[in-house]
């Protein structure tokens, strides 16, 4: 089945391309040009209307949306999320696992594990591409809104077994470099070629540049549930800042993060070591009231989702205006900002490099 896409502005990674056209052959992309239309028959022209069409982005860090969330553990809770998120353009994601007791834990990964052994190409739908495990390896100080009584210290054989319950389909591991028995954790992840992450953490800069130095190459949401820059003590902030090896997660709702912050990383980190997460939770896509996020009670009042006690619970984002955020707030380039929610998150969890960007002939 061919299918031709005119009049776009198709953004690729380098260059929004006015009077645009993708030509999608067979479900896949065969050209991306612009100006003269291809020669041929088509068995579906859509006119896109001067609208943007871009890369599908992909969501690393989501708890879920719609009233669901991971920790539901069923395959209609996950079904429920990939359709919700795919009406916010988000093509691929991970399915986040948080701080909870161990067996919750893993009937979460389990869930998604058998959820990805069925998965199969569908119109309306998000591709699961892994799991995310968020704790509870973490720092009771900053935990967040992460359920304090179940942060413990690292234990590889737990570790190990929550991996091999997931079948081998964890790519990203949050945790406090900080918290005894992290080095031995991070070396472990490595060694799996599981992304290791600095997250929830009250890490010094020292402690923080030690864990990168072992293996850790992601910031979960950076700035939040982290210790911040100070100029005598810059902590783990000015680590996963300075540092070129580490990626950082940003959630731009203009909640988390003031558009100062933002500014900040996008300038520290460039083009490429930023990637866009929603941190969504069950109440994105639904009106404000009362909710859950990992048994605690969660209140949602113009978007803002919050704990009884006023810390920050996720986020009600979609990428999509993540993305407008950066463009709209401060002055980022469509492709740019583009890239930061689609280019740059693939090759992070073992995806292809280049999925989540398309190329053009002139």
């Amino acid at each position: 089945m061919k299918v031709l896409i005119k009049n776009a502005r198709v953004v690729t990674p380098y260059e929004v391309l006015e009077d645009g056209w993708v030509l999608i052959d067979s479900g896949r992309i065969a050209e991306v040009k612009q100006g003269q239309l291809p020669e041929g028959s088509f068995d579906r022209v859509v006119d896109a209307e001067g609208c943007f069409l871009s890369p599908g982005f992909i969501d690393i860090h989501n708890h879920g949306g719609k009233g669901r969330d991971f920790m539901d553990a069923t395959f209609d809770a996950i079904d429920t999320i990939a359709r919700f998120h795919l009406k916010n353009g988000v093509t691929g994601f991970l399915a986040t696992v948080m701080t909870a007791p161990f067996e919750e834990m893993k009937e979460a990964v389990v869930a998604a594990r058998e959820y990805l052994k069925g998965q199969r190409p569908e119109e309306g739908k998000a591709e699961l591409l892994g799991i995310y495990v968020e704790g509870p390896y973490f720092s009771l100080k900053k935990k967040g809104a992460q359920p304090g009584e179940h942060i413990k210290k690292p234990e590889l054989k737990e570790l190990e077994e929550l991996i091999t319950a997931s079948g081998n389909t964890v790519k990203v591991v949050s945790l406090a470099s900080e918290v005894e028995g992290s080095d031995k954790a991070v070396a472990f992840l490595k060694e799996k070629g599981i992304v290791a992450a600095l997250g929830h953490t009250d890490a010094t800069y020292e402690e923080a540049k030690r864990g990168i130095d072992l293996g850790i190459r992601l910031s979960t949401h950076t700035f939040n549930g982290m210790r911040g820059f100070e100029h005598r003590e810059p902590g783990a902030a000015g680590a996963v800042l300075t540092d070129e090896r580490v990626s950082c997660e940003l959630i731009c709702d203009g909640v988390h993060l003031h558009p100062a912050a933002v500014k900040l990383v996008l300038q520290a980190k460039g083009k490429e070591r930023v990637i866009l997460v929603s941190d969504a939770m069950m109440a994105a896509g639904l009106s404000d009231g009362e909710y859950t996020l990992g048994g605690q009670r969660v209140f949602v009042k113009d978007g803002r989702a919050r704990l009884a006690d006023g810390t920050i619970a996720g986020s009600t984002l979609s990428l999509d205006r993540a993305v407008r955020y950066l463009v709209k707030a401060l002055g980022v380039p469509v492709q740019d900002a583009v890239g930061r929610g689609s280019l740059n998150p693939a090759p992070k969890i073992g995806k292809a490099p280049g999925r989540g960007g398309v190329k053009w002939a002139k």
